[in-house]
């Protein structure tokens, strides 16, 4: 038996407080089936413990001896969804100089909040790109004891950057010697600093290869580290069986992030046909946060972001939604990657209604969402679509997300790892 979860969210999210049975079965109207790329009637799911073990319709498929039935009506059934660009210890109401009041013991428990909220919002697996004081790592361990409920995390530690680049402290005068973790110069030292992260429970390893549009004093469009250092990461971080993303807004600097081997780009907002082009040679993932724009140039000034950060979305954000359609119609692989704590977590889900409006049917942005997510993090056998043997990872709607994918942002089911969190569906 597993453990009895929290009860008495508030108003209409309800926790689902009951124990999990050894063997469930689940059944509802229809399911997408993201790999195949088509909807299912019918759909029927045999868990047991973690995992699904038969999936097929029903009356077909029979309910086994001794199993629970969930009946979810006339619900969609879904895989969780998979953000790849989450920052779960941060919050969008803390940016610029009010972040600065901010332990890093007080962001460990403000993840413990987020990671809640993200998962009963469907996401039921994030890659946590930077995160101070390896408090990422304190929370994905403590998801994976029980400790506290959350998504299935994959986590960075610290972003690595230049002195004085995106992702450094800048906000202080000099007579503080302010310097983020994550900071090293030079090939030599930025291979230690990806050992350091790696000693201290990093799985994956983000790289600040450009200025970025949430940092005092960078240039958004600028270079920051070589193609040298760059390269010294990746061959480090890929010898110890890590991948690498990049936060990469400049052309120049996506461009040597690509042919130092990066398994992703985080933003890419000045795309250039080269650039597409070595994207699509090197089979480069996109991870494009192309809802942020809105938030930041709507409630960015209220969230303490700085002054100048605004003006350089103003510049930022159509031109990344352009490079988005144009890679998409290139035929570049993408993720669902969203930058949470830009905005408030929770509505992650948001995004994939824009990826649709620029470009994506709704199949491919629940695709991009799901099995490209998990194939990026080489996790296709055990998340990212609903087959025998992945983790009972899955989701719920009220209606039909292939023609309304916004119905996405309300999710009515939330199961992670055959555990109920939420249920909106069954009486």
């Amino acid at each position: 038996m597993l453990k009895q979860f929290l009860s008495g969210l508030a108003l209409s999210a309800t926790l689902i407080p009951a124990a999990y049975a050894e063997t469930l079965y689940i059944r509802a109207a229809q399911m997408v089936d993201v790999v195949s790329g088509r909807t299912v009637e019918q759909p029927a799911l045999i868990i047991e413990d973690e995992r699904i073990i038969e999936v097929g319709q029903w009356p077909a498929l029979g309910v086994p001896a001794g199993a629970s039935t969930i009946d979810l009506g006339n619900s969609t059934l879904l895989p969780g969804l998979i953000d790849m660009h989450t920052h779960l210890t941060s919050k969008a109401t803390e940016h610029g100089y009010q972040a600065l009041g901010v332990s890093t013991a007080r962001q460990a428990i403000t993840g413990v909040k987020n990671a809640r909220t993200t998962l009963l919002a469907g996401v039921t697996t994030v890659r946590n790109l930077g995160a101070a004081g390896f408090s990422d790592v304190a929370l994905r361990d403590a998801i994976a004891a029980g400790d506290v409920i959350g998504p299935r995390m994959i986590v960075s530690g610290p972003s690595l950057g230049i002195t004085g680049g995106h992702c450094d402290s800048n906000l202080l005068p000099p007579r503080y010697r302010a310097v983020a973790e994550g900071v090293a110069d030079g090939p030599w030292a930025v291979r230690q600093k990806v050992r350091e992260n790696i000693k201290y429970g990093a799985d994956t390893i983000k790289l600040c290869a450009t200025g970025g549009v949430l940092s005092k004093g960078t240039k958004v469009g600028v270079q920051q580290y070589t193609e040298e250092e760059m390269a010294a990461i990746v061959d480090e971080a890929h010898r110890r069986g890590l991948i690498v993303a990049a936060h990469a807004h400049g052309t120049e600097g996506i461009k040597s992030a690509i042919r130092a081997g990066v398994d992703s780009i985080e933003h890419a907002s000045f795309m250039d046909d080269e650039a597409i082009n070595l994207a699509k040679k090197h089979g480069t993932y996109l991870s494009m946060d192309i809802y942020d724009t809105e938030y930041i140039l709507s409630e960015g000034i209220k969230s303490g972001m700085l002054p100048e950060s605004i003006e350089k979305e103003k510049i930022t954000g159509q031109r990344q939604r352009d490079s988005f359609s144009r890679s998409w119609q290139a035929g570049i692989k993408m993720v669902m990657g969203t930058d949470a704590a830009v905005y408030p977590h929770g509505d992650n889900a948001k995004q994939l209604s824009r990826m649709v409006t620029f470009g994506m049917s709704p199949m491919e942005a629940l695709q991009a969402a799901t099995i490209e997510g998990a194939k990026l993090l080489k996790m296709s056998e055990q998340i990212g679509s609903l087959r025998a043997g992945r983790y009972a990872d899955l989701i719920a709607v009220a209606g039909d997300p292939i023609a309304d994918i916004s119905l996405l942002e309300q999710p009515q089911f939330v199961m992670k790892g055959g555990v109920v969190y939420l249920n909106q569906l069954q009486d």
